[in-house]
């Protein structure tokens, strides 16, 4: 079982511990996704890649039979052009040792996992790593299933197997962190501003009255 502690400084996340995989985000899941508006899922999901790729988070692309599923969101893949992501005939990833491997491969064991849907593709997975000894964290807003109940319920049951449920928001203000880390902050600003909803919206606002207030100033 998971050996990682749940609470304490050292059960929060750090970019250099995790290891992110990204499940079968693609068209045929999110036809039947009914637990979250999907617009907001393939937000969510795409906001955390992009926060992965700035703090040099390994992230693991994964699809199932996308010759009749369809290729990956296309916006995900846009953050990792590079990268072909491991299609798999199996409905649970962990039984697919490309995917096992690669996430050994790191050398991490906090592992990040979002996708769709939540009851099948996301819990099956998660419950087996967690009982492997790995600290899994499942996004669940960046994750969704065939219903409230669905998803719900895979949350619970996860929960009861030792996963920590987190929003894609607080992945990202755990690996940040300290606001000292400058070097990372022009890219979650960013994506805060893209991605962000409201937060981005009130950010942008706040950037545009402190610029004007420079402005009034006279340079």
């Amino acid at each position: 079982m998971s050996t990682g502690k749940k609470a304490g400084l050292d059960a929060l996340l750090t970019p250099e511990e995790s290891v992110l995989v990204l499940i079968d985000h693609q068209p045929f899941q999110f036809a039947n996704l009914n637990s979250h508006e999907p617009t907001m899922v393939a937000n969510n999901v795409i906001g955390l890649a992009k926060a992965a790729k700035v703090f040099d988070v390994p992230t693991i692309l994964t699809t199932v039979l996308e010759e009749r599923g369809g290729l990956l969101l296309q916006g995900l893949q846009d953050v990792f052009p590079e990268q072909k992501p491991i299609n798999r005939t199996f409905v649970n990833t962990w039984q697919d040792q490309r995917v096992v491997d690669a996430v050994k491969a790191t050398g991490r064991k906090k592992l990040i996992i979002a996708g769709l849907w939540t009851e099948v593709c996301v819990a099956m997975p998660a419950i087996q790593a967690a009982g492997e000894g790995f600290d899994v964290v499942v996004v669940t807003d960046a994750s969704g299933g065939a219903s409230d109940e669905a998803h719900d319920m895979a949350v619970r049951r996860m929960v009861q197997a030792g996963v920590v449920p987190i929003t894609w928001l607080a992945v990202m203000s755990e690996w940040q962190r300290d606001w000292a880390r400058e070097q990372t902050v022009p890219g979650i600003t960013e994506i805060l501003l893209e991605h962000g909803g409201a937060t981005g919206v009130a950010f942008a606002w706040e950037t545009q009255l402190l610029a004007a207030g420079r402005g009034d100033g006279g340079a």
